[in-house]
């Protein structure tokens, strides 16, 4: 009877092939004969990723460091042998060298008397992180400001915070203008992108100039177009500006650059330009308040639709809005009006004087008109930097009118920066 209720036996694969089997279940094998033929004629095809076959010929630091003699820009006041050795060996993930960084200012080394630039470029937004203590002590000496991890950069795009800025003397001034620039998040900045990164932005640019042409209509032009289609309008653009031959942003020039003008002619926005974006807004009056209320309600909306598409704007809390130039991070904005001066501008106290303003001023196109804009964009806010072009602007009018009387303007003159 218990013989008869035993189980009958099972004939088992053998070890071996049962494990083989139990693999297979798991992960069916693929059999692609023509494949297995052709495989090392089509590896042989693949070209070789080319930096792992980079080998710099390289020297010592010492060997390699630059020649800074004759160079005023703020990257030769602040390179040093100790500091080019720091930064010598390091790259960023998208390759950017230290060498990189510095070249801008080595190309253009600036003169004794002509404006103070900073004289380095970033690569992508991890060169500011790579390279801190070089860039933090540059961005120290051009904007009088010092970085800390302990401070975040403010924004304030409320343009009603605004005072003044309707109300210059209109025989003293002639235009205004008002631009901020942004760089977008996962993409390598102008002086380093590559085509296809630079082409990507403006498929970008394109997606959100269409819905933001929805609400503020405009039309997007291609380099080609500005030629041939705004010469009426006074935009043409012949060739890559000097600057941006200098600094590498013009390579593959005009390939995928264009500029993007509202209907009204009160916006513009350059694309893949020194920056990703660059938004414009030029008045040919001086009523900079409402240059001001266009660039923030025309930023507010394109940071908004960048954000959707998940590519928002590149932002550090102690650097504020990230982009490719140190002397325009933290508010990426510039502000500025043109003004007719005649005395003043030969005053000997005048560079002291626009210190004092935290202001800097540069020949305009007419005869004795000068622009005047702020120097610093990092540890104020957006309606802060365009308040000390507004009350600067005004009292340099002051100025200029005391001196047209034989008076002096010691009374005016601020206590401190």
């Amino acid at each position: 009877m218990h013989s008869a209720l035993q189980t009958p036996s099972l004939k088992l694969p053998n070890k071996t092939m049962w494990k083989r089997n139990k693999v297979w279940l798991i992960k069916p094998p693929a059999e692609h004969p023509l494949e297995a033929k052709y495989r090392p004629v089509l590896e042989s095809l693949v070209p070789p990723d080319p930096m792992s076959k980079l080998k710099l010929k390289r020297g010592s630091p010492r060997e390699e460091f630059p020649s800074v003699d004759g160079n005023y820009t703020c990257m030769a006041c602040v390179l040093d042998l100790h500091m080019y050795t720091r930064q010598f060996n390091r790259a960023t993930e998208s390759g950017v060298i230290f060498d990189d960084i510095i070249r801008p200012g080595l190309e253009d080394p600036g003169t004794r008397t002509g404006p103070m630039t900073v004289g380095c470029l970033a690569g992508d937004a991890q060169s500011y992180i790579l390279f801190c203590d070089f860039f933090d002590r540059v961005i120290e000496a051009y904007h009088s400001y010092k970085v800390s991890c302990d401070i975040t950069q403010e924004s304030d795009f409320n343009y009603d915070n605004l005072k003044g800025g309707d109300d210059f003397d209109p025989a003293y001034t002639e235009s205004c203008e008002v631009s901020v620039a942004r760089c977008v998040e996962d993409y390598c900045f102008p002086t380093h992108c590559s085509r296809g990164e630079r082409r990507q932005l403006l498929t970008l640019a394109k997606k959100v100039l269409d819905q933001f042409s929805e609400e503020f209509p405009g039309k997007l032009y291609s380099i080609d177009d500005l030629n041939q289609e705004t010469k009426d309008k006074g935009i043409i653009m012949d060739g890559p500006p000097a600057s941006l031959i200098k600094t590498g942003v013009g390579r593959d020039w005009p390939d995928a650059r264009a500029l993007w003008v509202s209907e009204d002619g009160t916006l513009a926005v350059w694309v893949n330009m020194e920056d990703h974006l660059r938004l414009v807004s030029s008045r040919n009056d001086t009523n900079i308040q409402e240059a001001f209320a266009t660039i923030c309600i025309g930023l507010l909306k394109m940071e908004a639709l960048y954000k959707k598409l998940r590519h928002p704007f590149i932002w550090k809390p102690h650097l504020g809005w990230v982009v490719s130039s140190p002397a325009e991070v933290g508010t990426g904005l510039k502000a500025s009006v043109t003004i007719k001066l005649i005395h003043l501008v030969t005053h000997k106290r005048l560079d002291n004087i626009l210190d004092r303003l935290r202001l800097c001023i540069e020949k305009a196109r007419l005869p004795g008109t000068y622009k005047i804009c702020n120097r610093q964009t990092i540890g104020l806010t957006e309606v802060e930097l365009t308040q000390l072009v507004v009350d600067g602007v005004k009292l340099l009018i002051r100025m200029e009118k005391r001196l047209e009387n034989n008076e002096g303007f010691d009374d005016l003159v601020p206590a401190q920066k």
